[in-house]
């Protein structure tokens, strides 16, 4: 008589996540791999307090649907201000000390409950810096002594924007820090005056054009 082998648990899975849209493709992607996925929503650098909330808030109302538990984790601003927003405007010294102290303590928190791996849903914006991402992600993993699963589902950003609106989720439109709403207003800003002198030009060819035709017609 054949022995009956016991079935494989699947391995658990500590997806840190920044928000609701953001989490839409890694925990499909991650699910579809066999992980047991927990998210850990650790994000200090989330202001102001309403802001934080409302992406919680989300965050939880979709993980319910999908009957996925959500962990909070600790919101230290002060070891945020004292570790990232020091940095100031300097991007991308700023984003990796902020990808550090998120990661880390998530990192913490997945070896203290007996989780596997751990991974981000940092790695689906395209307004994020990736290898930074990655490589605090694998060095936060290294020093717990669990598995670090680094992705790159940005290609996939369209197909998690499409579907974050078609559930009629809060999307917001800056990071989550004080300095990238500034830097993202600014930008708007900017695209908004590029549209406008692209307009701008597009008639100012069209009424040359329309000149031009109306001379040779005489």
């Amino acid at each position: 008589m054949r022995a009956v082998r016991p079935e494989r648990r699947a391995r658990r899975l500590l997806l840190h996540a920044c928000c609701g849209p953001c989490s839409i493709v890694p925990l499909g992607r991650l699910a579809d791999e066999g992980w047991d996925i927990t998210v850990c929503y650790l994000n200090p650098n989330i202001q102001p307090q309403e802001e934080y909330d409302r992406r919680l808030g989300t965050l939880r109302a979709w993980a319910g649907l999908m009957g996925v538990p959500v962990i909070e984790g600790p919101c230290d601003r002060d070891a945020w201000q004292r570790r990232v927003a020091v940095l100031g405007t300097d991007r991308p010294r700023r984003c990796e000390a902020c990808y550090r102290l998120r990661l880390r303590q998530a990192a913490r928190i997945a070896a203290r409950e007996g989780f596997d791996a751990m991974a981000t849903t940092l790695a689906v914006s395209p307004y994020q810096l990736l290898d930074a991402c990655n490589r605090q992600l694998e060095g936060a993993c290294a020093d717990v002594g669990i598995q670090a699963v680094p992705r790159d589902y940005r290609a996939l950003y369209p197909e998690s924007v499409a579907e974050s609106r078609r559930l009629g989720m809060y999307r917001q439109n800056y990071c989550g820090c004080r300095f990238s709403a500034a830097e993202a207003a600014l930008d708007r800003v900017r695209a908004r005056e590029q549209r406008r002198q692209l307009r701008s030009e597009r008639r100012a060819a069209e009424l040359s054009q329309g000149a031009r035709a109306a001379a040779l017609a005489r």
